[in-house]
């Protein structure tokens, strides 16, 4: 079976939302494609970011990752978290939220290659029929 850490992102921030609270990510920057600017780490290797409504632009939920745009120190900057990365999802208000195990990171599927078509066995000829 597929991961369910999307699908519960996606539910607790709606959760969050709904009531009227600021969801929080807690991010591992140290696994692969994770694209968050490296000032704003921890020593440890984490960064919090706000997911809130207005504290960014285009966020983007899907099996894979969350993608969004943020402005870090006044400059937009693009965002993109691999859902293996999250630590956890809480509301800034109360900490109510969820921690997540760790584990792999699923790779997005291939692109399909187009298909290829045989070329027929002799040239088709046209002739004229009255």
């Amino acid at each position: 079976m597929t991961s369910n850490r999307p699908y519960l992102l996606r539910a607790f921030y709606e959760w969050i939302t709904d009531n009227k609270c600021t969801p929080y990510l807690l991010v591992d920057t140290h696994l692969k494609g994770v694209l968050v600017p490296q000032q704003h780490v921890n020593e440890d290797g984490q960064i919090v970011l706000n997911v809130s409504e207005s504290a960014v632009m285009g966020l983007t939920m899907d099996n894979y990752a969350i993608r969004f745009n943020a402005r870090f120190g006044g400059v937009p900057t693009d965002i993109q978290v691999p859902v293996g990365a999250i630590v956890g999802i809480y509301a800034r208000e109360n900490g109510q939220g969820m921690v997540f195990e760790p584990e792999e990171t699923p790779e997005p599927p291939e692109p399909t290659p187009p298909a290829t078509f045989k070329k027929p066995a002799k040239k088709p000829s046209l002739r004229v029929v009255k």
